[in-house]
């Protein structure tokens, strides 16, 4: 029998848990005093050792909702596995593994890493060391499980991270082979922003009678999302893309394709005509993708086109936009990627562009899930930025010999603009000065073509 447990139920503060106290240090200093609602209600069963399914939206505090009890059990004087964690993509693997390091370091305990776009044997190494958490993608922990390199007869608690994406067709043959091997005594965990009922069905085969947490944020907790969809009328994506990339502020973007040779070919477009953008897709090696996602975090590079691949987990609180120039495959995946943004209590803004050919599948995601999106013919950028925005004007590259400028889109007569102001900037790397269309921001770099071009051939 599944227990609901009602929103208002939960613990205020994570001294009324009842946890390890080394655990509850570790959160002091994270600065974690107050759980979030998914780990208030969370929190309490998963430390009495029942399985759970939980739901919150993304950005909600998942992590540490599974994370916390998953330190708590384990005993660092085995060297055995005792918490396997599977999540779907390498990123998220790599971020769920440092906030358990966080979390472990009072108790000298720490997690490792296995995904596949790295050599194993590295990975191998450490298992053989110990390893008492064990936070990996389905493919390389089969394979290290195959080659007797990883054994799970200690496992005491499995978590699925990202439920929803781990249980699909995709993975779980992969899931079912790994579950498998684990000890049938055992705490399972699912978590998700998304859990449709396929997955509460196909949950049944892996839970014993699971607690089930769902947390619809309040008014005052959900993220500030503006979501529109713009009818692109002749279909030129492209051209409306580079006309909301000219209007952007300073803040992060995502733009999400569908497929990795779409994502690698925009962004050579986009690169070539100046933009500072990075592209994650499944075909970059793991260093590759590190060196992206690190450039973006850091602010150096401000445009991240994307596949799927980071529609789910990425913490990154700041990204001030999402941009859907092809369509998902499922409403979860919209769901998911609409989460990018508006993080934290942060206003975001999602901006979906439709050709005429994406109308019945956008009725199709509207559908499934179960709103309407707000849909206007597209009115060109500046009208489509919300208009309190507060971003302050773009870092661009400025070129430092004549190159062909980012092109706005065609724009009705009534709003056309006349020629923007240049301004003169020194190249934060050569010194050099150089134009740009817009006023940098004084405590950002910005580079000119000849020094930023070799920073973004390296990825």
């Amino acid at each position: 029998m599944t227990i609901a447990i009602a929103r208002e139920t939960g613990a205020t503060s994570f001294g009324d848990l009842g946890m390890r106290p080394e655990t509850h240090k570790a959160l002091t200093n994270m600065g974690m005093t107050t759980p979030t609602p998914i780990q208030a209600q969370a929190l309490q069963p998963l430390l009495e050792g029942h399985d759970l399914i939980g739901q919150a939206r993304t950005g909600s505090g998942k992590t540490l909702a599974f994370g916390i009890p998953a330190v708590n059990l384990v005993d660092p004087r085995r060297r055995e596995v005792q918490v396997l964690i599977l999540v779907p993509t390498r990123e998220l693997a790599v971020q769920v593994g440092g906030v358990l390091d966080q979390l472990g370091r009072t108790r000298g305990i720490s997690s490792v890493l296995i995904f596949g776009g790295r050599a194993a044997g590295p990975q191998i190494a450490a298992l053989r060391r110990g390893a008492p958490i064990v936070v990996g993608t389905p493919g390389r922990v089969l394979d290290l499980l195959n080659q007797n390199a990883l054994r799970l007869d200690g496992v005491r608690m499995v978590v699925l991270d990202e439920a929803d994406e781990m249980l699909d067709r995709g993975f779980a043959p992969d899931v079912e082979r790994i579950l498998r091997r684990a000890p049938r005594q055992r705490q399972t965990v699912l978590f998700s922003a998304t859990v449709p009922d396929w997955v509460n069905e196909t949950s049944r085969t892996y839970l014993s009678d699971p607690v089930r947490v769902t947390v619809d944020p309040r008014p005052e907790d959900s993220a500030p999302i503006d979501h529109v969809a713009y009818d692109i009328p002749d279909g030129d994506k492209i051209s409306a893309l580079r006309d909301l990339l000219d209007h952007r502020g300073d803040g992060s973007i995502i733009v999400f394709g569908r497929t990795k040779h779409g994502v690698k070919k925009l962004a050579r477009k986009l690169e070539a005509d100046g933009y500072p953008v990075g592209a994650l897709q499944g075909n970059l090696s793991q260093n590759a993708r590190d060196r992206v996602m690190e450039d973006f975090r850091s602010g150096r590079v401000q445009i991240l086109l994307a596949t799927n691949v980071a529609a789910r987990g990425l913490d990154i609180t700041s990204i001030d936009q999402v941009i859907n120039i092809d369509l998902p495959e499922s409403p979860e995946l919209l769901t998911h990627r609409v989460g990018r943004t508006g993080r934290m209590g942060r206003k975001g803004q999602a901006i979906t562009l439709l050709g005429p050919e994406d109308s019945a599948k956008w009725r199709q995601l509207e559908r499934g899930i179960g709103r309407r999106i707000a849909r206007e013919a597209w009115p060109g950028a500046a009208a489509a930025i919300a208009a309190d925005s507060t971003s302050a004007q773009p870092i661009v590259v400025a070129p430092s010999t004549p190159r062909r400028a980012p092109r706005p889109a065609a724009r009705p007569a009534a709003q056309a603009a006349g020629p923007r102001e240049r301004h003169t900037i020194v190249c934060s790397s050569c010194g050099r000065t150089a134009q740009v269309p817009f006023q940098p921001a004084p405590n950002r770099p910005v580079y000119c073509s000849d020094c930023y071009s070799p920073r973004r051939r390296r990825h």
